[in-house]
């Protein structure tokens, strides 16, 4: 750099040599962080890390399988494996309800109340995802900001991407990780779809449907679908100028329920109010699930439900695999594209198309 000495030059504009700045970002901190980016742990190590409930290690697990990287499933499956026979040893709640009905504040407060007994707590929170730009804003940990700092408690959101159900592609598999690593309360954050979580219902001990009052949902209460469903009705934010209304809606709903056939468990669902925000009810609400796992144990329903869930599984799992492989091939992907030109250009029914990738696929 060219220094004007202030002697020499005639005007009073000069520059002044300066001290060079120390560089912002460390060289050595860009090296270690790249090689630990670089560096994949192996599945003995995820699997060692979760038996040691090693939040991290989970983590990671759950990202590995929800990676829809071909090369990604054997090892996914390792992981699985290993921790297959360290699972089912927790309850699991399944928790759905309508946008806005307050499920993220709910399960805030029930996690800290169980956390409080000494329960380990894990949330899979399933978010949706946009049918536009196909992202998902996965803000559940905002919003269960004390929850998130509980050392007795694990929160992961997920997207729910094009899987319909009310939740994300690998939450099966997930709550398998969660159970092995230690913890005995999974809890399934739906995406509020309304009445068609038969996915989540599917893969749980016990589901909560939530509701609020005041909002149209006593005369949806009477349907059939999300409510035949139901283990527990929940009316939420009982508190304030609300309470009257939520009693109310609690009636109503406890007449519906009686017009619903007998559950083959031999439980009869409850209907109770509680406020998130100011904790009361929450304790009934545990003290109603604690009533549910007692009959459906003695009377062997509990055990009998996750066998049968294992087998519709199996079956999910084969569906996905098979689809999965169809549109990774690249001469069915080029054949797919040839097609949907010409069914959209009405050349060919889409059946007859259907017909022809599907030949291609099986004999080849």
């Amino acid at each position: 750099m060219k220094v004007n000495n202030p002697k020499t030059h005639k005007t009073a504009l000069y520059e002044k040599e300066g001290i060079n700045q120390p560089e912002s970002i460390s060289k050595v901190s860009i090296e270690n962080i790249t090689k630990l980016r670089k560096k994949q742990p192996t599945a003995a190590e995820l699997i060692e890390g979760i038996l040691k409930s090693d939040k991290t290690a989970l983590s990671r697990a759950i990202t590995l399988i929800e990676s829809t990287n071909p090369s990604h499933l054997e090892k996914a499956n390792e992981v699985i494996a290993g921790c297959l026979p360290y699972a089912n040893k927790s309850v699991r709640i399944g928790i759905t309800g309508v946008p806005g009905v307050g499920k993220s504040t709910f399960i805030e407060a029930f996690g800290k109340y169980l956390t409080s007994g000494g329960r380990k707590v894990a949330v899979l929170a399933v978010d949706p995802s946009s049918s536009l730009s196909h992202g998902s804003i996965l803000g559940d940990k905002t919003r269960m900001e004390e929850l998130v700092k509980d050392e007795n408690a694990y929160i992961r959101p997920s997207a729910s991407g094009d899987t319909l159900g009310g939740v994300a592609r690998k939450t099966r598999e997930a709550i398998i990780l969660c159970e092995a690593c230690g913890f005995d309360t999974i809890i399934i954050e739906t995406v509020g779809v309304g009445q068609s979580e038969t996915a989540v219902h599917s893969m749980v001990d016990f589901f909560l449907l939530l509701k609020i009052a005041g909002a149209g949902d006593e005369l949806q209460g009477i349907k059939r679908g999300i409510m035949e469903m139901a283990d527990l009705i929940i009316i939420n934010k009982a508190d304030g100028d609300n309470i009257k209304k939520a009693r109310l809606a609690k009636t109503e709903f406890n007449r519906a329920l009686h017009l619903f056939p007998a559950k083959t468990s031999g439980w009869q669902p409850k209907v109770t109010t509680c406020s998130a925000v100011t904790k009361d009810g929450i304790d009934d609400v545990w003290n109603v699930m604690n009533d549910y796992f007692t009959l459906t144990k003695e009377n062997h329903y509990f055990d009998t439900r996750r066998s049968e869930q294992n087998s519709h599984w199996l079956t999910e799992t084969i569906n996905e695999q098979l689809k999965n492989r169809f549109y990774n091939r690249p001469d069915i992907a080029q054949l797919l594209t040839e097609n949907k030109k010409a069914v959209q250009n009405n050349e060919i029914s889409p059946f007859a198309a259907a017909h022809i990738l599907l030949e291609k696929y099986f004999n080849k």
